[in-house]
């Protein structure tokens, strides 16, 4: 069978969006084009590649196939383009880099426009996921970095260490707990919490907690974002678990009291995720190497 790189480019589009027109949208052509090259792919398998519904497209067991090979053959391509331009002058490429909120709101910006300084006609696209969810996308080459908290399973990818992080209790002025020295967090379970995404890693870390203690974790709220967590704090919906330092500029204007946590799991880690470095580009594995020894000068 003889493929083309366009195709292959229009049907990893289609099986991301899971929509004819959202992905002719996405590549800049009309619909019919787009339906077209997929009929020619499916004549070419000799099988169908997609279920067509009402509100879109699914991927048959032969599509899910096609898919993976196309990612791969699709970055294999990039690579091949982006060490062929760094000859050409001055190092170029394009990263996927996924990332948990904690990295985000902490250290990983500084990091980022340090490297991007050294290479500045590099391309980082970042996006916020939960652990479980970066180190899916990594897996299957919708991203080619991921920073995720360490006792997320990797699945088989490549780790690097990263930063580590401190988490404490944001209390309200006024609460019982306020101004107590380390607290257990059995002693901050008789409290209703302020809670992140259910999905985060930070989730799964309090229900762990909750868990070992044999109680409930009681959370009347849940919201993605670290800073909404702590603006419902100071208005006395809960208390909250967070790094140390999203902390800080809340503990320092006086709207929330920190309260440390007495538990060998406030101290976390968190770690690079990749795929085999033979599969990544050559840009690709100098972050991942600015990362690590970034961090490796405050461990």
């Amino acid at each position: 069978m003889r493929h083309d790189l366009t195709s292959l480019e229009l049907f990893v589009a289609v099986a991301e969006c899971g929509n004819l027109t959202r992905a002719a949208e996405r590549q800049h052509l009309a619909v019919s084009a787009v339906s077209k090259r997929i009929g020619e792919l499916e004549a070419l398998a000799g099988t169908p590649l997609l279920v067509r519904q009402p509100r879109g497209v699914m991927l048959t067991p032969a599509g899910q196939s096609l898919l993976h090979h196309a990612r791969q053959m699709l970055q294999l391509v990039q690579r091949m383009d982006e060490e062929l331009h760094e000859y050409a002058g001055g190092m170029r490429g394009h990263i996927r880099l996924h990332a948990v909120a904690s990295a985000l709101t902490q250290c990983l910006p500084g990091e980022l426009e340090a490297f991007l300084a050294r290479y500045p006609d590099v391309q980082i696209s970042l996006e916020e996921r939960t652990g479980k969810a970066i180190v899916r996308a990594v897996a299957d080459g919708s991203a080619d970095v991921g920073i995720v908290a360490s006792q997320v399973a990797s699945s088989g990818l490549g780790t690097r260490p990263y930063r580590s992080d401190r988490l404490m209790l944001g209390v309200p002025e006024g609460h019982p707990l306020a101004g107590r020295g380390p607290v257990s967090f059995e002693e901050a379970l008789a409290y209703p919490f302020v809670g992140p995404h259910a999905d985060s890693s930070l989730a799964v870390l309090m229900a762990q907690g909750a868990q070992a203690c044999g109680r409930t974790l009681q959370q009347r709220i849940q919201v993605s974002s670290f800073d909404a967590m702590c603006r419902l704090v100071e208005t006395r919906l809960g208390i909250t678990l967070l790094p140390s330092s999203v902390l800080d500029s809340h503990m320092a204007a006086g709207r929330i009291r920190g309260v440390e946590l007495d538990e060998p799991w406030a101290q976390r880690h968190m770690s690079i995720v990749f795929r085999e470095p033979g599969e990544l580009s050559h840009i690709t594995r100098e972050l991942i190497d600015h990362l690590e020894q970034a961090a490796a000068t405050v461990a």
